[in-house]
């Protein structure tokens, strides 16, 4: 996503307003909400995955989890860990299902398809295991019997699309990391630093090691893998987005106008991924976040101009949509 603005359009076409997250009067600006991004969001899909979490200069990682069921809380300190996945056989295979009522191309023909199943009465959930898709939502349609039903009833009525996705499980991910010489693994792992920044590698992606704000969660998803979400506030999430959706060299009104439709953006869209327990994604299916390595003096000073600007209509955000070329 890429949107180039000039200051004559921006007076003309974009009214900006402060807007408290609640929706009353008070600015985002004196708020800065946590965002929940997952930087990572199928590790250990894979058993070549590999993540490098590196402390910066001078800074020390500080890892924290839980063993024994999560009866006790493990905390550590490191100035490097890698999380490997290993895969897990379990003893009697597990049925994983889902009642899948169509596949998308983008989040919002998947939210428009379940608008339309709501307002038929049917309790629905949107995921991106691959494609984005519809489920009936799982922990409601909770056992075969129930998922069968409903797609019986589906198919009487006339819609055939939906179906079954029904996948038998032999193995499962653990990720696992090492501390001083021990082997620990556990579903869930918090990384902190003292500075608040944090170098990832992953290598899957060889454009090399990234550097990251705020604080790191490795959580499991909706898929059998896992996660790794950045907790960030949202003026600072915008240092890792304007400079690589717009980039630096564009003038002043239009990095601002930038700057103010991705925060928009951002705070309407929270939504995208609550299958997953995170809010956005880092890539183009929500807007490039790619941590501070590309941040500018440029583009601080455009994020720091428009602190808490956001589109509204009707007093409420609007979807701000943008892109660099529309076909």
């Amino acid at each position: 996503m890429r949107i180039f603005l000039w200051r004559s359009a921006c007076n003309i076409l974009i009214t900006l307003s402060l807007l408290g997250l609640t929706g009353a009067s008070d600015p985002i600006s004196s708020q800065d909400r946590e965002l929940k991004i997952g930087i990572v969001q199928r590790f250990a899909s894979l058993k070549t995955d590999k993540l490098e979490l590196k402390a910066t200069s001078g800074d020390d990682l500080r890892l924290k989890w839980q063993t024994n069921n999560g009866q006790k809380t493990v905390v550590s300190t490191a100035k490097t860990v890698e999380l490997i996945p290993i895969m897990e056989t379990l003893r009697q295979p597990q049925v994983w299902e889902v009642l899948v009522l169509g596949d998308y191309r983008t989040f919002e023909t998947a939210e428009d398809s379940a608008k339309k199943w709501r307002s038929q009465g049917l309790e629905v959930e949107i995921a991106q295991p691959e494609r984005w898709q519809v489920w009936a939502k799982r922990d409601i349609y909770s056992t075969p019997l129930l998922r069968r039903l409903l797609l019986t009833s589906i198919h009487r009525s006339g819609q055939k699309i939906p179906y079954l996705n029904t996948q038998v499980i032999k193995q499962v991910a653990r990720v696992t990391w090492e501390v001083s010489g021990r082997q620990y693994t556990s579903s869930y792992l918090e990384i902190t630093s003292r500075k608040g920044k944090i170098w990832v590698s992953n290598n899957r992606n060889p454009s090399g090691k990234k550097l990251f704000p705020g604080s790191l969660y490795l959580q499991p998803n909706a898929y059998g893998s896992y996660s790794l979400v950045n907790l960030v506030g949202v003026e600072t999430y915008l240092r890792g987005v304007v400079p690589y959706e717009i980039g630096t060299k564009a003038p002043e009104p239009a990095l601002e106008a930038q700057a103010i439709i991705a925060r928009t953006y951002a705070l309407r869209n929270l939504h995208r991924f609550d299958v997953d327990n995170y809010q956005l994604c880092a890539d183009t299916h929500c807007q490039v976040y790619d941590g501070l390595n590309g941040a500018s003096k440029k583009t601080d000073q455009a994020i720091a101009s428009t602190r808490g600007q956001v589109l509204t209509y009707n007093n409420e955000l609007v979807d701000a949509l943008y892109s660099s070329t529309t076909g």
